[in-house]
């Protein structure tokens, strides 16, 4: 690693209104460093990224690269300064070739032809010099999600990106992939290229990096070398406590049968029907109450399907779905009021509706429940106001108040609200002649990706609350790319594949490599027993 600083940020601040998101920020980054930036979610890691790639305008501070100046507001100028993004949700189009994404805007419009094949060549040798091998004509739409990962990566080295920001770049990748990319990132750094990392998964960041800083509350709050440090350190650092993960431990007691499905076919997204990572083929499955089932997998083999099927929002085509032995109704109101609890995948777009208040969205799945409404029309708004309140303090959901929009509220505290909406069930209410509407809690809960995203804190958090929703008798199926969640709790874990899902067994019978090698698409034999990694 070279001593030459290769950008430099000097007393980043940046307000929104009252609301500092970066307050002060001066950091470096050396030449062929990795340097990771920690900090809990609304901790101003998005900010500070977004300002350095030209999204937002700072209100005080510089920034350099390579010794120059950086305009502000310019994300142009910042890819002609060599600075690249990588976002966790990539932006590549499905039905275009590899070279058509990579290439897609750096020719100028005016030009007639496109120089094909002096861009195949130029994408062969970035891809050659780094490490990344590719086909060119491959289809986006036919790759894996780490050789999409790896396009994302060369479209940025393709631009000449020497300075690169890879934003949770583990998030959907098996133990296998994120292996690979690891070691793409030794051979990027070993060329001269320099990388920030930014990543919830402490064991990766003391594994990638040279180098950590830890922002909380807007400010760098910690700087250390990587070699000097323990996660128990940084958890300390990023959220001011020390955080306990969830202990491990089995069931209490694992009941009856809650939900039952046998042979469930659904159909696909895709008009063609040919998308079978987005329908469910052949599924069967049983969730019991007082136990944990873990659905392990890569994104896009089915999970979706699972979750919409669950929650009313698809169809089976075939096969027989049952709820309390009776059959599973398409229709997600019902289900609320028949004990079903959703967490889904996409807080921001299913999860909330971002313009109305936090209030509203604490009681919206349940706003036709004799509590929260009269003659199905009027709004009992104190209830409603009272619940939310219950929320707010139960979950610890901080933000700007019961009225502030939804989308004010960082993802932590977003998914901590939606938490909240599904496990706590509201208190008895009682109407103009005293008649009481009993509430209970939930007999199913589907959890969609739970912590994606989070930080340690809350991530520690929402897990505590599904085992507590476990241990009160709910059956609780949890579907994560994260193979850390699936082991830490899962009672049975079973992996999804091209749209069909594996036995579910014990999780100490699964090895984290026998799990990974079937969310590749390795033949699901029988793992041999073993202690949990």
């Amino acid at each position: 690693m070279s001593n030459a600083t290769v950008l430099r940020l000097q007393g980043i601040t940046k307000r929104f209104g009252s609301l500092v998101a970066n307050d002060g920020i001066s950091l470096d980054l050396q030449a062929g460093e990795v340097l990771a930036l920690l900090g809990e979610n609304g901790a101003g890691k998005s900010t500070l990224m977004s300002i350095l790639f030209g999204h937002y305008v700072t209100d005080e501070g510089t920034i350099e690269v390579f010794g120059a100046p950086l305009p502000p507001g310019n994300p142009k100028a910042a890819l002609a300064a060599g600075v690249g993004m990588v976002h966790q949700h990539f932006t590549l189009a499905d039905n275009l070739s590899v070279l058509d994404n990579v290439s897609m805007g750096t020719e100028p419009l005016w030009r007639v032809f496109s120089r094909r094949a002096a861009a195949r060549a130029r994408l062969l040798e970035v891809a050659q010099r780094f490490g990344l091998p590719v086909q060119p004509d491959a289809m986006i739409g036919n790759l894996s999600v780490g050789e999409r990962q790896r396009v994302e990566i060369l479209k940025a080295l393709y631009r000449g990106a020497r300075i690169l920001i890879l934003d949770e770049p583990t998030a959907v990748l098996t133990p296998q992939e994120s292996e690979a990319l690891f070691a793409t990132l030794a051979q990027m750094v070993a060329q001269g290229l320099s990388v920030i990392f930014i990543s919830h998964k402490l064991g990766e960041v003391l594994r990638v990096s040279q180098r950590i800083a830890v922002l909380r509350g807007g400010k760098l709050v910690a700087e250390a070398r990587t070699a000097e440090t323990t996660q128990a350190q940084l958890a300390l650092w990023m959220v001011g406590h020390a955080v306990d993960a969830p202990q491990r431990r089995p069931a209490k007691s694992v009941g009856d049968a809650v939900c039952v499905l046998d042979h469930v076919s659904t159909a696909s997204a895709r008009d063609d029907g040919q998308d079978h990572s987005s329908a469910l083929r052949d599924v069967s499955l049983t969730l019991r109450a007082g136990e944990i089932t873990a659905i392990a997998g890569v994104s896009g083999n089915g999970q979706v399907a699972l979750a919409e099927l669950l929650c009313g929002t698809r169809r089976a085509t075939s096969g027989t779905a049952q709820l309390m032995g009776r059959a599973l109704p398409p229709s997600p109101a019902r289900l609320v009021q028949r004990g079903v609890a959703r967490i889904p995948e996409d807080r921001h777009a299913v999860g909330v509706v971002g313009d109305l208040p936090v209030w509203e969205n604490a009681v919206s799945e349940r706003l036709r429940s004799p509590v929260f409404s009269r003659w199905s029309w009027f709004v009992r708004r104190a209830a409603a106001r009272l619940h939310a309140r219950r929320i707010e303090k139960a979950f610890d959901v901080r933000g700007a108040g019961l009225m502030a929009p939804a989308r004010s509220l960082s993802g932590g505290n977003m998914q901590k609200l939606i938490l909240g909406r599904a496990l706590l069930a509201p208190e008895q209410a009682e109407d103009a002649d005293n008649k009481k509407y009993p509430t209970r809690a939930p007999r199913l809960i589907v959890a969609h990706q739970p912590t994606w995203g989070l930080d340690i804190g809350a991530v520690a958090y929402v897990q505590q609350q599904l085992i507590a929703a476990r241990d009160a008798g709910a059956a609780v199926l949890v579907i994560s790319d994260d193979l850390d969640e699936v082991l830490a709790l899962g009672d049975r874990v079973a992996v999804m594949h091209g749209g069909q899902l594996g036995e579910a067994r014990p999780a100490a019978a699964w090895t984290r490599e026998a799990i990974g090698l079937a969310m590749a698409g390795a033949t699901q034999q029988q793992p041999s027993a073993g202690a949990l990694p």
